[in-house]
């Protein structure tokens, strides 16, 4: 299996490089050079295994120039610490609707599926090659946390993660910035995601800086960061049973990057036999404006109950315009040249392809967790309340529940007046945080990282 770059003015590559690589030279996102097609029996095969084996099972159709052996033991070391047997677990919340828990992970936070994985995967190339691994990436939140935990401790690896300075929870930031190692550098911006992430990716565009330091991306850019998240549609699928599948299931995914629903559509595409999906965004709704209007249009960000998805330029979108466009990369790169020139994008949504939007404000966001707790005796996080507006009745759906409630104890007061609590984030409040605050300025960035790459 080779990867293909958006905007088509990279050579293709192997899965290894693919990973080490992050965004291409080309400034595009990385892609299968073709999806792999299930049948049948590749189904029926895969429904009888546990999420470990799932995912080694979805790795072996990508990472084809890795052992089967090699890959298997990636993903046993990389969710051993997860606290559920599961892995993932489904939770049915009515005949209608379930939840599927993605939680129980180390910091409590969907990403830690993808980011335990791509630590294993970065600590398998620094023993290949001998050559350190310094990690940069920007964060709306969980991000940071789960990149970080991946690589606490990691011999030959250094990790930089831009958040934006009172953008994300205090928990959250506590994830980041408590761990006491010596290889983690948690940067406090200046500004919002969207300018964190911006420099991150004007970093990887300097293509001198980034092979003299050796950088390696994090953010949902990653191929692995995808590859790894469409599993759990997967898994999710096989543990309905058949009047609920009958129904026809639609995944419910709130999401700021796209990259989560992007990992759902990929499964879709690979054979599971979904109905449909619905982005579900916050008041910061540009993927709720581009799939009900056909424009991707930049707003100023609006600070949520949901932090994480308090983003007006979506990363994985990209991807998503290149299946569009039937892989002509040379109108993705004309568009996304446009794009970062206007900030506006008028392509019509592709209905068609299964994709529809909602959109929770906050005010909404403590509707939402009150109802569902009312009705259903469950607490959801601010993120995953977003998940909850405008379910279909005539279809099953599943929403992704992306992050613990304890992690965000002011909103989930506000709506209930009580807060969940979790015994890794109490031990964090004893912890004295380390940060480093810089000005929203690439130089700035540039300059921190040489300095502690001495």
């Amino acid at each position: 299996m080779r990867f293909l770059s958006t905007r088509g003015q990279t050579e293709p590559m192997g899965f290894t490089e693919a990973v080490a690589t992050g965004l291409a030279p080309d400034g595009g996102l990385l892609v299968p050079e073709s999806m792999p097609r299930l049948t049948q029996a590749d189904l029926d095969a895969w429904s009888r295994l546990d999420y470990r084996d799932l995912t080694a099972a979805v790795f072996g159709c990508f990472a084809t120039d890795l052992s089967q052996e090699v890959i298997r033991g990636c993903v046993e070391r990389a969710y051993s610490g997860f606290s559920h047997p599961e892995v993932a677990h489904v939770r049915r919340l009515a005949d209608h609707l379930h939840v599927l828990e993605l939680f129980h992970g180390p910091t409590l936070a969907f990403k830690d599926f993808a980011l335990c994985l791509l630590g294993e995967f970065y600590e398998l190339q620094q023993a290949r090659t001998g050559v350190p691994v310094n990690v940069l990436g920007a964060t709306s939140g969980d991000t940071g946390a789960a990149a970080i935990h991946g690589l606490l401790g990691r011999k030959g690896a250094n990790i930089f993660i831009l958040y934006p300075n009172g953008g994300v929870s205090p928990l959250q930031e506590r994830q980041m910035t408590c761990t006491g190692a010596p290889n983690v550098f948690p940067l406090s911006i200046d500004g919002s995601f969207d300018d964190a992430q911006k420099i991150v990716k004007d970093i990887f565009g300097d293509l001198p800086f980034r092979h003299r330091h050796n950088l390696s991306a994090v953010n949902s850019i990653n191929l692995a960061r995808i590859l790894a998240q469409v599993v759990y549609y997967f898994y999710a699928w096989f543990r309905l049973d058949d009047a609920a599948r009958a129904r026809g299931v639609e995944f419910v995914v709130p999401t700021g990057n796209f990259g989560n629903v992007l990992a759902g559509w990929w499964a879709q595409q690979m054979g599971l036999p979904v109905a449909g999906f619905t982005v579900a965004t916050n008041q910061n709704d540009i993927l709720h404006r581009f799939f009900e209007e056909g424009v991707y249009e930049v707003g100023a960000v609006s600070k949520s109950l949901a932090p994480s998805m308090d983003i007006q330029i979506a990363s994985n979108f990209e991807r998503y315009l290149y299946y569009m466009l039937d892989g002509d990369t040379d109108r993705v790169r004309r568009l996304m040249a446009d794009f970062r020139a206007t900030g506006r994008l008028a392509f019509p949504a592709e209905k068609e392809q299964g994709m529809r939007a909602t959109r929770t404000d906050d005010a909404a966001i403590i509707d939402r967790i009150r109802t569902v707790h009312a009705e259903y005796g469950y607490a959801v996080d601010p993120h995953t309340a977003c998940g909850f507006t405008g379910l279909r009745p005539d279809r099953t759906s599943v929403v992704l529940s992306t992050a613990h409630p304890a992690k965000f104890p002011d909103a989930l007061e506000r709506a209930l007046g009580h807060i969940p609590t979790h015994p890794s984030l109490e031990r964090l409040k004893a912890l004295d945080p380390v940060t480093h605050r810089l000005p929203a300025d690439e130089a700035a960035v540039k300059a921190f990282i040489v300095e502690h790459l001495k």
